[in-house]
């Protein structure tokens, strides 16, 4: 199934005393590149949740994030009593050095002072790792269910916009032959104004078949054809393909190319043009696809 880099997953984890928020984001990138931000509590699990990613993502700019909504704000904060005192003392006893008779603001200054509050370092509790692990891979999972579903609208976009090139190159065939004729009647034209005398017959002839085979677009649309075909068959895999799909397209357009300098005519330039601009869409959404 094609897949689109471009995704959003979330999952809620409910605990004891608070609520965790994990979200997950992809863009396209060339690679797979990460970039976390978990609370200071998770960051040990970093590797783990990074290597868990990759092996569910293998490409993006994927951003995960773990926020915590705690239902007991500040509990691990505790104050520091004989630090309070020992302040509270010194600063007394400055005051009364400096002869300063209104103490009533000291205690608001010594709580401001540093390493009042203690901060208890929490350690992770292994089973409520696990219970955050299962949310993780939920995340996941939703992430990928919403690559799947964007995949479905691009490769829906991406096989009308290659089916469409093939359609046009059909276009071309009337105005192949019709250019072919009119190219031989202007040098008939053209050879009626030089005294026959002038120059090698055979020589012509070879030089006339030469010019006409260097017009000929048959090999650049069987080839142009093949590759378009390649592709639709390459987007059906289940395997990741938007890598050799941007190779294919590039394949594509050499082909396209071809074709416009060897038209010639302006009627197959047109068409030409129309599908160029079909597969510049094609690869501007390749670069979105796994």
């Amino acid at each position: 199934m094609l897949l689109s880099m471009t995704g959003f997953g979330k999952a809620i984890c409910e605990l004891t005393n608070k609520k965790i928020i994990i979200e997950i984001k992809s863009l396209n990138s060339k690679q797979i590149d990460i970039y976390s931000r978990l609370p200071g509590l998770y960051k040990e699990k970093d590797i783990y949740i990074r290597n868990l990613i990759s092996s569910k993502l293998f490409r993006g700019k994927i951003d995960v994030s773990i926020h915590i909504d705690s239902a007991d704000i500040g509990r691990d904060s505790i104050i520091n009593k004989e630090l309070v005192k020992s302040y509270f003392k010194q600063l007394v006893d400055v005051s009364d050095d400096l002869g300063v008779n209104d103490k009533s603001d000291l205690f608001s200054v010594v709580m401001r002072l540093p390493d009042v509050l203690k901060q208890e370092k929490e350690e992770l509790n292994e089973e409520e790792w696990n219970t955050i692990k299962n949310s993780i891979e939920d995340a996941l999972d939703n992430l990928i269910l919403f690559r799947q579903q964007e995949g479905v609208v691009l490769k829906k976009d991406i096989e009308q916009r290659i089916v469409a090139i093939l359609k046009l190159q059909e276009e071309l065939e009337p105005f192949e032959k019709e250019r072919i004729v009119k190219i031989k009647e202007k040098l008939k034209n053209s050879l009626k104004e030089i005294d026959n005398d002038e120059y090698d017959k055979n020589r012509l002839e070879q030089e006339l078949i030469y010019y006409l085979e260097k017009l000929d677009i048959t090999e650049e649309k069987i080839r142009l054809a093949h590759h378009c075909n390649f592709f639709l068959k390459t987007i059906e895999l289940e395997e990741p393909v938007g890598k050799k799909l941007g190779f294919i397209s590039q394949e594509i357009g050499r082909e396209i190319n071809t074709l416009g300098s060897k038209a010639n005519n302006s009627d197959m330039q047109k068409i030409v043009i129309a599908m160029k601009d079909e597969l510049e869409k094609v690869k501007e959404q390749v670069l979105n696809i796994l």
